[in-house]
């Protein structure tokens, strides 16, 4: 899932399609939308981590959830689009991390995959139709396990994505407003890198990047 932040303003007006019926009208021919491979900022962030369970919220076409897989995590891979997580599916057993992956169907604005997991990753989680954005970040943080890990990644505001009102690193934190004593913030930035989507040359865009260690 990806788009644009929506707390509207700017004469922005959201898609008044449902997420579900939005979603699957953009995933339904199966294609590949975007480059398949992981999203470098959350490659980055992940390095030093230990492996266990990992929850990735929003995960489209799964290559975050692939990787994660391919680098020993037991991933969830939740989208609101079965037909994102029946690409992922597929490109997961041809990659060899079939039984490493469950995916689960979810409108995240209304249910959420059950557990807690040592690594909870959004990456990209903007949208032109309605989308609770905070609330469903918020539901992410409560699915971290003690001594874990939740991680946001959005598109940041740039020249490139001018039309949108997206939130900054800084914004991300102060929306969430997590409770000191319990999260401890170990990365907030603006990280500058190339994207490629399927079939295209890389362009440059700036990632908005927050990550929280919750307290053991």
């Amino acid at each position: 899932m990806t788009a644009h932040h929506h707390d509207h303003g700017h004469g922005y007006e959201p898609d008044p399609r449902t997420p579900t019926a939005y979603w699957e009208a953009r995933y339904a021919d199966g294609h590949t939308r975007w480059s398949g491979n992981v999203n470098a900022s959350l490659a980055t962030e992940v390095a030093t981590l230990t492996p266990g369970t990992a929850l990735d919220v929003g995960c489209g076409q799964g290559a975050d959830a692939i990787w994660l897989a391919a680098q020993g995590w037991t991933v969830t891979a939740t989208d609101v689009a079965q037909s994102a997580l029946d690409t992922g599916a597929r490109e997961a057993a041809a990659a060899g991390v079939a039984a490493a992956i469950t995916w689960e169907q979810h409108d995240l604005g209304v249910s959420f995959p059950a557990g807690t997991f040592d690594l909870v990753a959004s990456s990209f989680l903007h949208s032109p139709v309605e989308l609770p954005r905070t609330a469903i970040l918020r539901r992410a943080a409560a699915a971290v396990a003690p001594g874990g890990t939740l991680l946001v990644i959005g598109h940041a505001p740039s020249a490139t994505h001018a039309h949108a009102d997206l939130p900054t690193a800084e914004d991300v934190v102060a929306d969430l407003a997590l409770p000191a004593d319990e999260w401890t913030v170990r990365t907030c930035a603006l990280v500058e890198l190339e994207h490629a989507f399927a079939g295209e040359e890389p362009t440059p865009r700036t990632d908005a990047v927050v990550r929280y260690e919750r307290r053991a």
